[in-house]
C-alpha cells in the first residue's frame, strides 16, 4: 500500500514500529533518525507490504521532491568526506527536473516470502518516480544491496566514493534512478501491469503488497 502519513496514521505507526525494530536489531538505529521522522512531516509517501492478516511486513518511504540541495539527506551522509562537493553538484544539476529520496527500507525477518518481498522493494523505488512524477530518485545503499537496487534500473555513481555510513561496518554508495533511462515496453517492468500504483491517482491509497 502507498499512503501519506497523515492519511493513514495507524499504518504509518506500524511501518515506523517495524523500522525501529529492524534498525535496532542490526545496530544502525542512528541512521533511522526516529525522533525526526516519526511525525511524518518529512515523508511525502510511504509504501508498505500488508499481509492477509493486515500486518505490515516491510516498506520504504519517500522524501521530496526537494527544492534545495540542503534538504537532501544524503548530503549529510557525505558531510566533510570525499565526494561531498561532487554530490552537491549532482543534486543541484537534477533539482530542476525533480529529485526524490527513497529511504528507510526494511523487511521483517519473519515475513512470508521474505526474499520476494525484499526484491519487490526495488520496484517500489520506480513506483516512487511515477507517483511523485519526478525524473530522478536518489538512494544511498551499502555494498551488499547494490545488486538488488540495480535490478530496477538504479545506477551507482562512479564519481562519488563510498562513505562509512552509518558507521565503519558499511561502505555506502550513491545511486540514481533516471526515469528517462528505465526500460520501456509491456515486459520491461511490473509498472506496465494494470492495477499497480502507476495506474492509480497520486492522492489515492493503493494496494501494492498483498501478492508478495
Amino acid at each position: 500500500m502507498a499512503a501519506r502519513p497523515d492519511e493513514e496514521p495507524e499504518l504509518w505507526s506500524e511501518y515506523l514500529a517495524g523500522a525501529l525494530e529492524s534498525y535496532t536489531k542490526h545496530g544502525v538505529l542512528e541512521a533511522l533518525q526516529y525522533e525526526q521522522l516519526r511525525d511524518g512531516r518529512s515523508t511525502t509517501l510511504f509504501f508498505v507490504a500488508v499481509g492477509p492478516d493486515g500486518s505490515v511486513s516491510g516498506g520504504m518511504r519517500a522524501q521530496g521532491p526537494h527544492a534545495r540541495v540542503e534538504q537532501v539527506h544524503a548530503i549529510s551522509e557525505w558531510a566533510g568526506r570525499p565526494g561531498e562537493s561532487e554530490l552537491r553538484a549532482m543534486v543541484a544539476d537534477r533539482l530542476p527536473f525533480g529529485v526524490v529520496e527513497m529511504k528507510t527500507a526494511w523487511v521483517a525477518d519473519g515475513a512470508a516470502h521474505r526474499k520476494e518481498l525484499t526484491r519487490s522493494l526495488a520496484d517500489v523505488i520506480v513506483w516512487g518516480l511515477e507517483l511523485l512524477d519526478v525524473q530522478f530518485v536518489l538512494g544511498t545503499a551499502a555494498d551488499h544491496v547494490l545488486k538488488l537496487w540495480s535490478s530496477s534500473g538504479g545506477e551507482v555513481s562512479s564519481r562519488i566514493p563510498s562513505t562509512p555510513y552509518p558507521d565503519e561496518r558499511y561502505r555506502t554508495r550513491v545511486m540514481w534512478w533516471d526515469r528517462r533511462k528505465l526500460p520501456v515496453g509491456p515486459d520491461a517492468h511490473r509498472l506496465a501491469r494494470p492495477g499497480t500504483a502507476a495506474h492509480a491517482g497520486r492522492d489515492d491509497l493503493v494496494e501494492l503488497g498483498r501478492s508478495v
